[in-house]
C-alpha cells in the first residue's frame, strides 16, 4: 500500500525541488531583485524599504560574483633589499547576511564581506604577508595550500574576536591554490563562506589568455548542517545564465582558474558545450594532463582549464551533477566573431 504520509526521502525531494522551483521562476521573469508589498502609508514606505535593501543585496551579489570573475588582488608591493618582491594582503573576518539566489538570504561568514573572498594574486618566490583581522564574533582562520612553516598553518593559530594575526611565507610551488578558515567544526566555518583563491604565478608566465575565476560551492540554506539547498560559481545561483552570460572571442585563448570548495557533497564538476579543454590539475604543471569536456573534483581540488571556442554562438557550462545545475550552477558563454 502507498503510504499516507511521505516518508523522509519524499520529504527531502520535497525540499530540494523548491529552491529549483523558485530559481526557475526567477529565470522565466528574467529578474534577481524581491518585489515589495502594497499598502498605503507607512506600510508602504515600509515595503518600498524593504524592497529597496533587497534589490541593493540583489546588485551587492551580482556585482561580486560578476567582479570575482576577473578581479585579482595583487597586495601592497614592495621591493626588498636584493630584490625580492614583497606583497601585503589585508583581510578581514566578518559575520555578513548576503543574497545567494533571487530573493534567498544567507547569515554568512565571509573574509571582506563577501562570498568567496577576494582572490590572492602573487608570483612563486614573492615573501607574503598577510594581515589577518577577525571582525567576528568566534575563532577564525586562514589557512592557505602551499608550503609554509607550522606556525603559518592557521590551524592552531587560532585568532578571537578584535584580534590580528599577521601570515608571513614565501609563495611556493607556483600553481591554484586556495585558502579557508580552519576553526573546529571545519565544514561549518566552510560551509558559511570563509574561502577564496590563492593564485600563485609561475616565475615565466602563462602564454596570455582571457582570464577567469571560477570558485564552485554550495550553500545551506536552511542551516541543517547536512546538505545544500544551492549551488553556484563565484556565490550567487545561475549568475552566468540569467544576468552575465560570459562575452567570448572566437578563437580567443580562455583560461579558466576551477576550484571546488563545496561543502556537504563528495564531488562537484564542471562541462563544457560544445568544446574541449586542456586541464592542469592544481596548476603546478605547464603541461595539461589530459584534453575533456568534463573535469571532476573533490572539496579542496582545483585545476587551470585551456580552451576556444571556434564558433559564435551561446554555449552552455553546468556542473555535471543535473540537480546542482538545477539548483544554480549554470552559466553561459556568449561567443561572438
Amino acid at each position: 500500500m502507498r503510504p499516507e504520509h511521505p516518508g523522509p526521502a519524499a520529504a527531502r525531494t520535497a525540499a530540494r525541488l523548491a529552491p529549483a522551483a523558485l530559481l526557475l521562476g526567477a529565470l522565466l521573469a528574467g529578474c534577481g531583485g524581491a518585489g515589495g508589498a502594497g499598502g498605503t502609508g507607512d506600510g508602504m514606505n515600509a515595503a518600498a524599504r524593504n524592497a529597496a535593501a533587497a534589490d541593493s543585496m540583489a546588485v551587492r551579489a551580482r556585482d561580486h560574483a560578476i567582479q570575482t570573475l576577473t578581479t585579482f588582488d595583487s597586495g601592497k608591493v614592495t621591493r626588498l633589499p636584493g630584490g625580492r618582491t614583497l606583497r601585503e594582503y589585508w583581510v578581514e573576518a566578518r559575520h555578513a547576511e548576503i543574497e545567494v539566489a533571487p530573493g534567498v538570504r544567507f547569515p554568512a561568514w565571509t573574509y571582506n564581506g563577501a562570498v568567496p573572498g577576494p582572490s590572492l594574486r602573487c608570483t612563486e618566490g614573492d615573501s607574503i604577508l598577510v594581515h589577518f583581522t577577525n571582525r567576528g564574533t568566534m575563532p577564525h582562520s586562514m589557512h592557505f595550500h602551499g608550503i609554509h612553516a607550522a606556525k603559518m598553518d592557521g590551524v592552531f593559530e587560532q585568532v578571537s574576536p578584535g584580534a590580528t594575526f599577521d601570515y608571513a611565507f614565501t609563495a611556493e610551488p607556483f600553481g591554484l591554490h586556495l585558502y579557508h578558515c580552519h576553526t573546529m567544526p571545519v565544514k561549518m566555518h566552510i560551509a558559511r563562506g570563509l574561502y577564496g583563491v590563492f593564485l600563485v604565478d609561475p616565475k615565466k608566465p602563462r602564454p596570455p589568455a582571457r582570464e577567469m575565476v571560477m570558485v564552485m560551492n554550495g550553500f545551506d540554506t536552511d542551516l541543517n548542517g547536512e546538505d545544500n539547498e544551492f549551488y553556484t560559481v563565484n556565490g550567487y545561483a545561475n549568475v552566468f545564465f540569467r544576468d552575465y552570460p560570459i562575452p567570448v572571442k572566437s578563437g580567443e585563448l580562455q583560461r579558466v582558474y576551477l576550484v571546488n570548495i563545496t561543502e556537504f557533497d563528495l564531488l562537484n564538476s564542471m562541462h563544457t558545450h560544445a568544446t574541449f579543454f586542456d586541464v592542469y590539475p592544481t596548476g603546478t604543471s605547464l603541461t595539461p594532463s589530459v584534453f575533456t569536456d568534463v573535469v571532476t573534483m573533490a572539496q579542496g581540488e582545483r585545476a587551470i582549464l585551456e580552451f576556444t571556442y571556434k564558433t559564435p554562438g551561446r554555449f552552455l557550462f553546468h556542473a555535471h551533477q543535473s540537480e546542482f545545475a538545477e539548483l544554480g550552477w549554470l552559466g553561459q558563454f556568449e561567443v561572438k566573431p
